[in-house]
């Protein structure tokens, strides 16, 4: 099982399929609520491991969610595309997109004795695109 994670924007970056280790996607609905909502919202959450660039890699994609988490919302790069697809022997079982995504956490850790990182990111779809949010899944993976 592979993730492919692209997130496009003024910086377009993708992340390398052995750095994502799982997503979790959530419908966000009030807790008062007594009845379906209009204020329904979405959350992603990618976790996975920070990898030193090698082998001839240009550049390190996740240090690139660490700056796009920095982007001040006075920027409309804030926003940007999200594309999440979980690739299971062939078939592309789930695909997320998030046409108008924001970071609202971003978290790493690292440590002297694993040698290897690990990231979380929390992102957001814009509450007021939540109709162009898109969940597909069922056919072959390109």
């Amino acid at each position: 099982m592979a993730y492919k994670v692209k997130i496009e924007g003024n910086e377009s970056f993708e992340l390398a399929k052995e750095c994502v280790n799982s997503v979790f996607l959530s419908t966000d609905i009030p807790i008062d609520s007594n009845a379906r909502t209009n204020d329904a919202g979405a959350t992603m959450e990618i976790t996975g491991k920070i990898l030193t660039a090698v082998d001839g890699d240009p550049f390190d994609s996740t240090k690139n969610m660490a700056l796009w988490s920095m982007v001040p919302a006075q920027s409309k790069d804030c926003y940007r595309k999200v594309t999440v697809e979980q690739i299971v022997a062939g078939i592309t079982k789930r695909k997320y997109v998030f046409p108008n995504a924001f970071v609202v956490a971003y978290t790493e850790r690292h440590g002297d004795e694993e040698g290897v990182g690990n990231f979380t990111l929390v992102i957001k779809q814009k509450k007021d695109k939540m109709a162009g949010l898109i969940v597909e899944g069922g056919y072959a993976a390109e």
